[in-house]
């Protein structure tokens, strides 16, 4: 049977289909929707950066439109997610503990995020701090530090952040909460009291099978060598886990224009049947699932992307901290920008359109409307813009006023 030929926008919109962007949400967002959202995309990054929303608030808004930040601090609170290393430091559902626990039980082959020879140059303390928690119970790093000069003890002890950390990576310790974004940890026994390793671990041969299954199924259409990046896997036969699901009909091979050979997940078939269109446009995070393969972006939307905030100030090219738009499944540019709060205004310093990027009504309108969502959704009273393309600056000039009503 011959490969179904797909355009490239259609592989576009079947990738964006499977993580959430498609179409505009449907409905007001609910609580539930946090849990069901992590789901499908399997992970939703970790990042700190707060020069506008922090990134994992940011990438469930895209999907969900408004919501309360509050419900993922929520959700996790309620022991609907957990926190772990997977593509970075993620949020991912509880019930996935499994695909990772072989990792926390071998910390010592994760690089840099454990530090075999600190914790064991430190053990007798380690010893004691996961005791004290055990007997007082949850701890944040910060309960560890004092402020009252010449006191002295536990309470001085300056290497509590690393202890709490190795911890964690080791499985010992985990998340069960965070209190204005600072992780709140306990033992893991009491965390997880019906887990038992001998009754209920997999290889890490299984997990990784499953967590590649994942891969396919929230990347919805994709190249082989896309796949191990999702969840930062090594040294993976990715063949015979294709050959498997393509017998199984967990996959079909596709052909894409420019792309060539790529492989749809089963899910997604039933989209072949009727022309597919996207309409959604959205503000996205640097840390989101569509654009952290830096290399996956450039392939598919032929989107050239790179986080600048570590880049000298001299050397940058679009600024500090650049979003991602999204319009009607297509990226078509990102802006540099800054919320201040106590005045409400969203600053945007530039925002750029990709050089292929023709700017009509449509997309003037719906990146204007997805830039107001955004804006009014942290808050904002106001949106000004310091630098745009011409195109944008006939229509917008300096920025605009949010109606809160």
């Amino acid at each position: 049977m011959a490969e179904p030929a797909l355009s490239l926008q259609t592989a576009r919109n079947l990738h964006l289909a499977a993580q959430g962007l498609l179409r505009k949400p449907r409905r007001r967002a609910r609580p539930a929707d946090i849990l069901s959202t992590i789901t499908q995309m399997s992970l939703l990054q970790i990042d700190t950066i707060n020069v506008v929303a922090r990134s994992p608030y940011l990438v469930l808004f895209s999907r969900l439109g408004e919501y309360p930040p509050h419900w993922l601090d929520e959700a996790l609170a309620r022991g609907e997610l957990m926190e772990y290393w997977a593509h970075e430091a993620c949020f991912l559902p509880r019930s996935d503990f499994a695909l990772v626990r072989h990792q926390m039980l071998k910390p010592e082959n994760m690089g840099w995020k454990y530090r075999a020879e600190w914790m064991a140059e430190h053990a007798e303390d380690i010893a004691e701090l996961l005791d004290w928690i055990e007997q007082n119970g949850p701890v944040r790093s910060a309960d560890f530090e004092h402020h009252r000069s010449g006191q002295r003890g536990w309470w001085d002890w300056k290497p509590h952040k690393k202890h709490l950390e190795g911890l964690f990576s080791a499985g010992k310790l985990m998340v069960i909460e965070r209190r204005n974004f600072q992780r709140v940890y306990d033992i893991t026994t009491r965390v997880m009291p019906h887990w038992n390793d001998e009754e209920h671990l997999v290889s890490q041969d299984i997990a990784q099978a499953r967590m590649l299954e994942n891969s396919a199924r929230s990347l919805g259409i994709f190249k082989s060598g896309w796949l191990a990046d999702y969840y930062r896997l090594k040294k993976v036969k990715l063949s015979d886990h294709l050959a498997r699901w393509q017998a199984e009909g967990r996959v079909m091979r596709v052909n894409v224009e420019t792309q060539g050979e790529m492989w749809l997940h089963c899910d997604l078939q039933p989209l072949l049947e009727t022309p597919l269109r996207a309409t959604h446009s959205a503000v996205l995070s640097p840390f989101d699932p569509v654009v952290w393969d830096r290399r996956r972006a450039q392939q598919l939307f032929n989107f050239s992307y790179r986080l600048e905030c570590y880049t000298p100030a001299e050397k940058r090219k679009y600024g500090y901290f650049t979003l991602p738009l999204l319009h009607c499944g297509q990226l078509v540019g990102r802006m540099d920008a800054k919320m201040h709060r106590k005045t409400g205004e969203l600053a945007i310093n530039a925002l750029y359109l990709e050089p292929d990027i023709a700017p009509g009504a449509r997309l003037i309108t719906g990146l204007q409307d997805a830039i107001t969502s955004f804006a009014k959704w942290q808050g904002a009273q106001h949106i000004t813009l310091a630098s745009q393309p011409p195109s944008l600056q006939a229509e917008w000039g300096s920025g605009w006023e949010i109606n809160r009503s």
